[in-house]
């Protein structure tokens, strides 16, 4: 355990195993940002039927280049009548094509005169027309399994009159702080006592991922109390996150604690910032084994090991392939750095310039600069024992998708 783990070996310790949560069934308009737990199959052709896909007048290409009689008016949600050859219809976008036309000419071209309309050629078949079954077509898969339910997603089961859908259910995380020195917002300070800025960053962050935190709570700085919390976190949590108290100091009750009620797979990890990070596993009296990510205390450091470890461990419980991994930039350095033995994760800004994306460094990269993280658009994955120079290429970690 002395020897310091790769953030590969780490993951794959993390989630060895893992096995997605149950399916749930919710409306449709409660289920944003949720995982499918099946896949969707299309009960309807959509178009339900050929329309216009324009404000103009609707006839058969042949008919093109000269007047026509107008024969009808065709607004959306009304049923048209066939359409005789040398004649033409108005419609309107969305409504349906009339039997007997096979394209729509659009309004600005055509000349209108009283009844007749003239309609310059050519005018090819098709022209300006929604085929029914031309966006989805009745059983076809409409939205594969473990498909994250965005805006997009939610309107495509609106368009089938779907109105509910099964989902995996949140992963339910529960979160411990340590430390007495931590105080909440709202309560005054004391002399050597800060505010906890780890739970609500976290918090926020475990819910984008897709999880449910059902339990909070702040851990006694003593061996029994912190081992008592983590076992009862565990009876109710699918996964147990902790924020300080994983490292070597006397009063780091968590590493101890684990390895009382639990498993330690993993402690002290090769990156920076974040190198105290324990992975393991708690027992429950169910017969369980509870996933447990013990954070670093410092904020920088938790909020990269969230991305790094929280988001892919959410994505093997809800078993979503979109949150395994952070997508990947390739960017070149704004800056200059070297790194030592551990891999190292720097926040960047990204602009676009005509060489082509530009990673722009924080000036200062400490494990408690916080506003480090605020405007960061990415991770900077600078590898162990590099020595990077200003526009060198380097492969950024997108933070902004979530």
């Amino acid at each position: 355990m002395s020897e310091l783990q790769s953030v590969e070996a780490a993951l794959a310790a993390l989630l060895g195993g893992v096995e997605p949560v149950d399916a749930e069934t919710v409306a449709c308009e409660a289920a944003g940002r949720r995982v499918l737990a099946a896949e969707v199959i299309a009960r309807l052709d959509v178009p339900p039927f050929d329309n216009s896909a324009m404000d103009g007048y609707a006839l058969h290409h042949e008919d093109a280049g000269r007047h026509l009689p107008v024969r009808q008016r065709i607004a959306a949600g009304s049923e048209p009548r066939p359409l005789e050859r040398g004649a033409c219809a108005r419609i309107f976008t969305g409504a349906p094509l009339p039997p007997g036309a096979d394209c729509v000419v659009m309004q600005e071209k055509v000349t209108v005169d009283g009844d007749e309309a003239y309609i310059p050629a050519p005018v090819p078949a098709d022209n300006n027309v929604r085929h029914r079954g031309g966006d989805v077509s009745a059983g076809s898969v409409l939205l594969e399994r473990g498909q994250r339910l965005d805006s997009a997603a939610l309107g495509h089961l609106a368009s089938q009159g779907i109105v509910e859908v099964s989902v995996r259910r949140r992963p339910r995380v529960a979160l411990l702080s340590s430390g007495d020195e931590i105080v909440e917002p709202g309560q005054p300070l004391a002399a050597g006592q800060i505010y906890n800025s780890n739970r609500p960053m976290l918090r926020d962050l475990l819910e984008r991922f897709g999880a449910e935190v059902s339990f909070i709570a702040a851990m006694p700085d003593d061996a029994d109390g912190t081992r008592a919390m983590l076992a009862l976190a565990a009876e109710q949590a699918d996964v147990v996150v902790t924020t300080g108290g994983v490292s070597v100091g006397e009063e780091d009750h968590v590493k101890a604690a684990i390895e009382a009620i639990g498993r330690l797979d993993l402690w002290r990890l090769a990156l920076k910032p974040g190198k105290p990070l324990a992975l393991g596993r708690l027992f429950a009296s169910d017969d369980r084994e509870v996933r447990f990510v013990g954070l670093p205390g410092n904020p920088v450091s938790s909020f990269v090991a969230a991305w790094l470890f929280l988001r892919p461990l959410m994505g093997a419980l809800l078993a979503c392939p979109d949150l395994a991994g952070l997508p990947t930039l390739p960017a070149r350095a704004a800056f200059a750095t070297r790194t030592g033995p551990r891999r190292h994760y720097m926040r960047v800004t990204l602009t676009l310039a005509r060489s082509g994306i530009r990673a722009h460094a924080f000036a200062d990269q400490g494990s408690g600069v916080l506003s480090s993280c605020v405007g960061a658009d990415a991770l900077a994955l600078i590898p162990a024992n590099a020595h990077v120079k200003e526009g060198d290429a380097i492969e950024c970690l997108w933070l902004r998708g979530d």
